[in-house]
């Protein structure tokens, strides 16, 4: 039976239904159970069929993954979705992986959050112990619950979870996923070739990770190109058995194609010369935008670096010739090679830059950052936020180009696009309307800003984490921020977290490099990490720190840099890092019963709404991150894993005291 066949049967049968346990509703759940564990602290990667050929932002958003999370099985029938997974041993000692699903509008009469929850994974999830989610689904409700994965105890690099179909079989499995029938029957603890069970979860083993980019799923629906050779005259036996006359005409066209092409770059790049040369320097009236001699970046233009400068063809644009000489940006010497040879971003002009902004004025101001400051603006229908530089920072506008030009990730800003003038270099991002997580934690009434509640926190904490295990490991060239702070952590409409300004981002390299270069100390103090201020060597285990610093404002509500007396101490207190303040008063504190006792270390705006369990654990994550020793760290898979979990048991917290989230969730004014 088709898998999408049997969810809406499922969901049918559900709808007939008095309820019952959610456990044994989804397909397979009564006979499926999570491989059991023993090391508490084990976290692996591990992958989850799906059987689906959906939207990727709806796979995405159900199991808390990101794009390159996701690969597909094109081929097959039906269509597959892999989804890649932390998967880590719970205290339940058996293997599972969180995420959470949000109830859509449409659901079955009498049945429980749980069983609609459980039903849209197709037996690839179970919830969570306890009886929260035996309430009747309420449309938009988030509901918590445990992936079924694994972590292979054999020979294999990964465990992939499958929910076995109708007709399949050991060899059918060993034949689609490429493993040996002994290597399946082993992982599941199977005796032999025992027939595969319609609904129940099976692990396969693999040793690469399984599928295509996801962007094959929809491949099928383009039609294939007829072969080239259909395209030739047909040619005779006889001709073609004595000369490849076919490769001959092809080759002539493609060596006629690239001689056109070289010809048309370097009548281009002539035309920019005199262009060039001819631009206006002269502001006419002081109403009027100044004319800018850096000529901008058209459709389809392309940028190359040469020594240092870099050069940039564009298409045909009419300027004036009264006088103007050369100008040319200095960039380091290998700043700019291969910086648009991936994405290419939006190029604005200078005028559009300066129209949305209202000639930069100070009511679109929103804030000033380590290298420029930062600007709202609407351009072409789209809230924009649009960082304005000097030309003497054009190292950190190339580094931040070439960094979120390879890097997407629903926790990283994304950038839209860039212009320049003259002196001056602007970088445009999406625009995230609650502005930064500084301005929420520290004094926000003041600033005009609302409280975070509980739940909000350990939210952004996640997402910054998810941002950040991003850079450090999933990317083709590993990334270290190295100015991950509070105020460059930026909320979206949705209080979800995206973090910005890579301007100071650098290559990762390892904790034990011995050859790794040394470089200049930059970023914020009392986000710096003692190794790297001592040594100058920018390890992705400096970014956790600052990620642990974080952590400690969430909890806080206080700056990186604070005063070490309590709240209210007077204006001449000794200023410490607040690393420090947190790392002395968490010393004793060893469960949550001491929690009541570090009340002047919990932001007072949190009101006593936030279970003690939770606050605990995040306060042990921030005190391992911010340990003295890197080696002590966790790394951010490790992290997100922490958080998944605080985060899911907070959801649980807040279902038990009113069984409706909106009342607690969010902002804390209005209560």
């Amino acid at each position: 039976m088709p898998p999408r066949r049997r969810l809406l049967l499922l969901l049918l049968a559900l709808a007939c239904s008095g309820g019952g346990a959610a456990v044994d509703t989804a397909p397979g759940n009564a006979t499926s159970s999570p491989l059991a564990c023993s090391e508490l602290s084990r976290v692996c990667t591990a992958f989850l069929a799906f059987p689906a050929a959906g939207n990727a932002s709806v796979l995405q958003s159900m199991f808390d993954a990101s794009p390159a999370d996701l690969t597909s099985d094109p081929a097959a029938s039906p269509g597959y979705a892999f989804v890649r997974k932390n998967c880590s041993c719970l205290a339940s000692r058996t293997y599972l992986a969180n995420t959470t699903y949000t109830v859509p509008s449409a659901v079955p009469l009498n049945a429980t959050a749980a069983q609609v929850a459980v039903a849209a994974y197709a037996g690839l999830a179970v919830p969570p112990p306890g009886g929260a989610l035996q309430r009747p689904p309420r449309p938009g409700a988030v509901v918590a619950l445990h992936l079924i994965c694994g972590c292979s105890s054999g020979p294999w690099n990964y465990l992939l979870s499958y929910v076995g179909a109708d007709g399949d079989t050991v060899e059918s499995l060993s034949s689609r996923f490429g493993a040996s029938m002994d290597a399946i029957e082993a992982a599941n603890g199977m005796p032999g070739p025992d027939p595969i069970s319609t609904g129940k979860v099976y692990y396969i083993p693999l040793n690469s990770v399984p599928g295509q980019p996801y962007a094959a799923m929809s491949s099928a629906l383009v039609p294939a190109p007829a072969p080239i050779q259909n395209t030739l005259p047909e040619i005779s036996d006889h001709h073609s058995a004595k000369f490849p006359y076919g490769w001959v005409i092809g080759g002539m066209g493609v060596a006629l194609a690239l001689i056109a092409i070289a010809l048309l770059a370097l009548l281009m790049c002539k035309s920019f010369h005199y262009n060039h040369q001819g631009s206006n320097n002269q502001r006419k009236s002081p109403n009027q935008p100044m004319p800018h001699n850096f000529q901008l970046l058209k459709s389809g233009s392309f940028c190359y670096g040469s020594g240092r400068y870099f050069c940039c063809q564009f298409g045909n644009e009419k300027q004036s010739r009264k006088g103007g000489g050369d100008h040319h940006i200095n960039v380091p010497k290998g700043m700019v090679v291969d910086v648009f040879d991936r994405e290419k971003p939006i190029v604005f002009t200078y005028e559009e830059i300066l129209a949305s902004t209202d000639l930069f004025s100070d009511a679109n101001l929103l804030g000033h950052g380590t290298y420029g400051s930062v600007y709202y603006g609407v351009l072409r229908d789209q809230e924009v936020a649009i960082k304005r530089m000097t030309s003497t920072n054009t190292k950190e506008f190339i580094v931040e180009m070439k960094v979120l030009c390879k890097v997407h990730h629903a926790s990283l800003v994304e950038l839209i696009g860039y212009a320049a003038s003259k002196d001056e270099l602007f970088l445009v991002y999406e625009y995230s309307q609650k502005g930064s997580l500084k301005n929420h934690l520290h004094d926000p009434q003041s600033k005009g800003y609302t409280p975070l509640s509980w739940i909000y926190r350990v939210q952004i904490a996640l997402d910054a984490a998810r941002g950040l295990e991003y850079i450090h490991e999933h990317t083709k060239d590993h990334y270290v921020h190295r100015d991950i702070k509070s105020s460059n952590i930026l909320l979206d409409g949705s209080f979800r977290a995206k973090i910005s300004d890579f301007g100071l981002a650098k290559l990762g390299v390892r904790s034990n490099d011995a050859e790794a270069s040394v470089t200049k100390v930059v970023g914020t103090f009392g986000y710096l990490a003692p190794e790297y201020l001592r040594d100058g060597l920018a390890t992705a285990k400096c970014d956790v720190y600052a990620f642990g610093v974080v952590l400690f404002e969430l909890i806080s509500g206080k700056e990186a840099i604070t005063k070490a007396g309590a709240v209210g101490a007077s204006s001449n207190s000794e200023r410490r890092s607040l690393a420090s303040v947190m790392l002395t008063a968490l010393r004793n504190c060893h469960d949550p019963t001491c929690v009541g006792s570090l009340k002047d270390c919990i932001d007072p705006n949190l009101m006593d709404l936030y279970p003690h369990d939770c606050i605990y654990q995040m306060a042990m994550l921030a005190k391992q991150c911010a340990d003295e020793d890197p080696v002590l760290r966790p790394d951010m898979k490790q992290a997100v894993i922490t958080l998944s979990q605080i985060l899911l048991s907070s959801i649980e917290w807040e279902a038990t005291l009113g069984g409706n989230s909106q009342v607690f969730s969010g902002l804390v004014a209005g209560r």
